[in-house]
């Protein structure tokens, strides 16, 4: 994959530290998961990502002081205008269905019980992205993309070029990694 097919690449910036935020602002990305940072931060970051043209997502779970529930949903959709939540949890989904902001359902892939309840828990809380973690499972990838209708995104330990390929090869429809080398 080449610089110039690089932004055909459907990537995501996973912004997994708040020193990465000028690293997006300056790349070609259009979407970005906020998943570090704390309340304080909040406005800041967001503001000069959302400055720049960028669609922001923010992980409940993952920005220190953020709660976990509705309250928290309705206060980033509405202080800070968020594109959507990223999320564990089917409350937060079905509250950002509410607010009427964007969800991704973030799912973890440990064994084949945790996959059969993750297919079960999007079907109940219809988001409209679902985020497979890890990333580096093309049969999983394959399998996910089969039974669930949400765009997937593959995310996480993705760490060359290669490995990107895999996972749009597979069916992913956009890969969420927090490495900058390859938000251009």
């Amino acid at each position: 994959m080449t610089t110039q097919s690089a932004h055909k690449v459907p990537i995501i910036a996973s912004i997994t530290n708040p020193e990465q935020v000028e690293a997006a602002v300056r790349s070609s990305v259009k979407r970005v998961n906020l998943v570090a940072g704390n309340i304080l931060r909040l406005g800041e970051l967001i503001g000069s990502l959302r400055a720049h043209g960028k669609q922001v997502y923010v992980h409940l779970e993952m920005v220190n002081g953020l709660g976990r529930d509705r309250y928290a949903v309705e206060y980033l959709a509405h202080t800070f205008g968020i594109d959507g939540i990223v999320s564990t949890k089917s409350n937060a989904i079905a509250a950002a269905r509410q607010v009427g902001i964007k969800s991704i359902q973030r799912i973890f892939a440990i064994d084949t019980t945790a996959v059969e309840t993750a297919i079960k828990m999007v079907g109940q809380s219809q988001p409209d992205e679902v985020e497979l973690m890890p990333g580096l499972m093309p049969r999983v990838i394959r399998e996910l993309k089969d039974v669930v209708r949400q765009p997937l995104i593959a995310g996480g330990l993705i760490r060359s070029e290669e490995e990107i390929r895999t996972a749009l090869d597979s069916g992913a429809d956009y890969v969420s990694i927090g490495d900058q080398r390859f938000w251009r």
